[in-house]
């Protein structure tokens, strides 16, 4: 899979959605997760509820975004949000410098694919992936 194809996309579903999709994780502190979030991911934040201790940061993808919500019980693991990157070993190396703790060095599968998981300040799992050669279109 090229980083140019075409993903397929359901046609066929019981009802209409829309174009976005807010991957809801738990953090314990908003402001310092906001800040982590900015710096170590690049991303924006599109507002913030504080009476709510809930925000969304704006992702790299079209209509993918992240919601943070503050909880006083921290509930990790499940899904695991996987953003393919052009360059894993600077992407790492950019995470790591903002403070993002990895689970070792990327591995590669079967030659297509660079992988590695890190964790945000809370200890939400995210993984980056790397694509390692392009596919027949």
């Amino acid at each position: 899979m090229t980083e140019q194809q075409t993903q397929p996309v359901a046609t066929e579903t019981p009802f209409e959605y829309t174009q976005n999709c807010v991957v809801s994780v738990n953090v314990s502190d908003l402001s310092r997760s906001l800040e982590w979030y900015r710096e170590a991911l690049g991303f924006t934040e599109i507002y913030r509820m504080e009476e709510y201790g809930w925000a969304e940061v704006a992702t790299a993808i079209d209509g993918l975004s992240i919601g943070l919500g503050q909880t006083e019980e921290q509930k990790v693991g499940g899904t695991v949000p996987t953003f393919g990157v052009k360059d894993i070993v600077a992407a790492k190396a950019h995470i790591e410098s903002k403070g993002g703790r990895f689970e070792g060095e990327p591995y590669d599968i079967a030659e297509e694919v660079r992988l590695v998981t890190f964790y945000d300040p809370d200890g939400n799992p995210f993984m980056l992936a790397q694509v390692l050669r392009s596919q027949p279109e």
